[in-house]
């Protein structure tokens, strides 16, 4: 069995290179030139996601769609627990969009220049890091973006339906004006489990919350709004695991 998944896993990403290669430059290329390019970006990094998806025999399906106006910016949170997460993100959500990253994966050669043009990179161990990388984010929702955080900060590989949430995403939805719409990514750790880099066919569920206005500053605002997203999160993670 073991056998058969590293030949699966080579031959994944083998082909997830293969159309990185082939799809690199039409995904970077408009935004160089235009600040409207991401549109064009976004068909081109779907198609690579998707075909990816499709050659691979991993399937997703996506639910709750209705709960979002794709002309309204939002900052998405989700449960981060597979490296699966990053090409299913784009796929599922009907918006151009920026995501926090983590600064390590701007190293990786190709997959690191393409991701960064649609990325924020963040240093965590630096505050002057997580500072800019907030502020950019501020600028991307004035214009009308919207964002991908991830709010635990790493990928989960404990048994806990989720880590303690860091409080960065909902500071800046309260400071901000701007809604955070939760989504449970289902069954990627599933495909690559916890430890290991083997991938296995199967299928990715994804759900989107209806979005959650943040509450007026005060002391205690950020605090209590973190914890309010997380419990609709863990409970729509345990309602459809």
């Amino acid at each position: 069995m073991k056998l058969l998944k590293f030949i699966y896993t080579v031959y994944s990403v083998t082909i997830f290179v293969i159309l990185m290669l082939i799809l690199s430059l039409f995904i970077v290329l408009p935004m160089l030139f235009s600040e409207n390019g991401d549109k064009i970006s976004f068909y081109f990094i779907r198609l690579w996601a998707g075909t990816w998806f499709f050659l691979t025999g991993i399937r997703y399906e996506v639910y709750g769609l209705d709960h979002i106006d794709k002309s309204s910016p939002y900052i998405y949170i989700f449960n981060h627990r597979s490296f699966l997460d990053a090409p299913i993100i784009p796929l599922s959500i009907p918006q151009e969009l920026r995501a926090l990253g983590k600064k390590e994966l701007s190293k990786i050669p190709v997959f690191g220049y393409v991701v960064g043009n649609f990325a924020i990179w963040v240093d965590r161990t630096s505050t002057d890091s997580r500072r800019t990388s907030v502020e950019k984010l501020v600028k991307l929702l004035e214009k009308g973006k919207s964002v991908v955080v991830a709010p635990e900060g790493t990928r989960n590989n404990t048994n806990e339906t989720l880590l303690p949430f860091q409080k960065g995403a909902f500071r800046l939805s309260i400071e901000t004006g701007i809604s955070i719409l939760p989504m449970a990514v289902i069954g990627a750790d599933k495909i690559m489990k916890r430890g290991s880099l083997l991938i296995s066919p199967g299928k990715v569920k994804i759900y989107f919350s209806p979005a959650m206005s943040p509450p007026k500053p005060s002391e205690t605002a950020v605090a209590e709004f973190t914890e309010k997203v997380k419990s609709r999160l863990e409970a729509m993670i345990l309602t459809n695991e």
